[in-house]
C-alpha cells in the first residue's frame, strides 16, 4: 500500500489455540498510596426522549477530571475528597451544557437530564470558506493555535473486548499514563502501563485464539489532530471528497458537519465520516468514521497477521469516532473508540463465526509534564503489544481504587459477576 492509513496499527492475529490456553483469575496491581473519593453513579439522558445519551463528557468544574457515559448512557466518576469544585459539567453534540451541583448527586442512580439545543444562524458574521475542503485544511493548520502545546501526563483508561457474536469472550482494562507531545510536535506519544487486569473463556472461541494487537496505540491513533498522516496526510487528503452537511451546537458553539469519503477513482480502501469542527476557530471537535470495505481482500490484509489455512477472514466493519475537550481555550484528546468487525468462513462447515472487537479510552485526568519527564524505554508500551498477554487476571470489584474508569456495559458486568463466583468457588 503506498498510503499510510490507520488500520495498520491495530492488527488482528489470528492463531490456533492450544490445550493449555484456559480462563486465568490471578491478578496483579502496584502498591499506591490510598485517596479518599466519593463515586457518582447515574445516566445521562435526553429531556424529552428519555433515551440515553452515549458518550456524554463529564467534567469536574476547574479540574481535568473528567469521565464519560458508556454505550447505555451511564457513568460512574470518583472525585477525590480535596477536591475543592463544587460542580460537574456535562456536554454533549448538539445538546446545551449542563451544570449540576455536585452536593446534589447521590453516590448511586443519579438521573442527569439535557435539552437539545436549537440552531440558530449566528448573530455575528463568521467567515466560511465555500469549499469544505478549504474548512478542513485550515482546521489541520490551525492546531497549533488550538490544541495543547505544552508536554502533558495523561491518565487514561482503556478496555478492549472480544465478542463471539453477542456474547462476550474476552475482556482487558487497563490504567495507562500517557505522555503526550505538543501537537505542534512530530515526536510520537509515550505510554506506560499502571495497572491492567483481564479475562478469557477460551471455551466460547472455537479453534481461535483472537488477540488484538497495538493495545491502547490503537485508541490512541485515532487522534486525528496528532496524528493526520493515517487519515489526511498531505499528498493523500486530496483523495478525498468534502462536503458540508446540517449543522449543529456544542457548549454553545456553532458547529459545522463535514462529511468526507474517498474519490471513486481511488482503488485503496480510505475512509468516509463526519468531522465537527468549530466554524468560528476551526477546531475538529469531533470525528466518526469507517473504513471502505469494498474490497473485502484488500481490507483482510490490513488485518489479518495469521489465521489457520482452512478458514477465510474478512472484516465487515471498521469504525472509529474520536471527541475532544476544551480547557483554558485549548483543545485535547479526550475520548476514542474503534469497533473491528470479523467473519470467519470455514472450509467444509456449514456455519460461519462473527467476532467483533472493540477498544475505547478515555483521558481522565492531566498536568502539565513540567520536569518533561519521560519513562525509561524499557517501561515504554510497544505499539506491537498485546495486552491480554501483558495482563494476568481479573480480581475483586475494588480493583481500581480511586481511578475514573468508563461504566462497564450490562453485557460486561454480567461477564464480572460470572468471574467473580468462579474466583469466590476456587478459593
Amino acid at each position: 500500500m503506498k498510503k499510510l492509513i490507520l488500520p495498520l496499527l491495530g492488527v488482528l492475529l489470528f492463531c490456533l489455540a492450544t490445550e493449555q490456553a484456559k480462563a486465568s483469575f490471578a491478578f496483579q496491581e502496584q502498591e499506591i498510596q490510598s485517596v479518599d473519593y466519593t463515586s457518582y453513579k447515574g445516566v445521562v439522558i435526553d429531556s424529552e426522549t428519555n433515551k440515553p445519551l452515549v458518550f456524554a463528557t463529564l467534567t469536574v468544574e476547574g479540574t481535568n477530571i473528567s469521565t464519560v457515559t458508556n454505550t447505555e448512557g451511564n457513568f460512574l466518576l470518583k472525585v477525590p475528597t480535596n477536591i475543592q469544585s463544587e460542580s460537574l459539567i456535562i456536554t454533549f453534540l448538539g445538546y446545551g451544557t449542563k451544570t449540576v451541583s455536585l452536593a446534589s448527586l447521590q453516590e448511586d442512580n443519579n438521573k442527569i437530564s439535557m435539552d437539545v439545543l436549537v440552531t440558530e444562524l449566528p448573530e455575528v458574521k463568521i467567515s466560511v470558506p465555500r469549499e469544505a475542503v478549504i474548512l478542513v485544511k485550515e482546521t489541520l493548520r490551525n492546531k497549533g493555535k488550538n490544541y495543547l502545546i505544552d508536554p502533558t501526563v495523561m491518565t487514561a483508561f482503556y478496555r478492549e473486548t472480544i465478542k463471539k457474536r453477542r456474547k462476550n469472550v474476552s475482556l482487558s482494562e487497563a490504567v495507562v499514563t500517557i505522555f503526550k507531545t505538543p501537537y505542534t510536535s512530530s515526536r510520537r506519544d509515550a505510554v506506560q502501563m499502571f495497572k491492567a487486569r483481564k479475562s478469557t473463556d477460551y471455551d466460547k472461541l472455537d479453534t481461535l485464539v483472537l488477540k488484538l494487537q497495538g493495545g491502547p496505540f490503537n485508541a490512541l491513533y485515532v487522534d486525528v489532530m496528532k496524528y493526520p498522516e493515517y487519515i489526511f496526510a498531505e499528498e493523500s487528503i486530496d483523495d478525498y471528497t468534502f462536503s458540508f452537511d446540517r449543522s449543529t451546537r456544542i457548549n454553545d458553539r456553532l458547529i459545522y458537519v463535514v462529511n468526507f469519503r474517498q474519490r471513486d477513482n481511488i482503488r485503496e480502501p480510505l475512509y468516509e465520516g463526519k468531522l465537527y469542527i468549530d466554524v468560528e476557530k476551526k477546531i475538529l471537535t469531533s470525528a466518526i468514521y469507517s473504513l471502505n470495505l469494498t474490497d473485502r481482500q484488500m481490507a483482510s490484509r490490513l488485518f489479518v497477521r495469521k489465521k489457520p489455512r482452512n478458514a477465510t477472514v474478512y472484516p465487515t466493519e471498521v469504525a472509529y469516532r474520536v471527541d475532544y475537550r476544551e480547557k483554558d481555550g485549548r483543545w485535547y484528546y479526550g475520548y476514542s473508540n474503534v469497533l473491528l468487525e470479523f467473519k470467519i468462513n470455514w472450509d467444509k462447515k456449514l456455519f460461519n463465526s462473527v467476532y467483533s472487537m472493540t477498544c475505547e479510552m478515555a483521558i481522565t485526568d492531566w498536568e502539565k509534564n513540567q520536569d518533561l519527564s519521560e519513562p525509561r524505554y524499557r517501561d515504554r508500551l510497544k505499539s506491537t503489544m498485546i495486552l491480554s498477554d501483558e495482563a494476568v487476571g481479573f480480581s475483586d470489584p475494588d480493583f481500581w481504587g480511586e481511578y475514573n474508569i468508563i461504566e462497564p456495559e450490562k453485557s460486561i458486568e454480567s461477564a464480572i459477576r460470572k468471574i467473580q463466583r468462579q474466583l469466590k468457588k476456587s478459593d
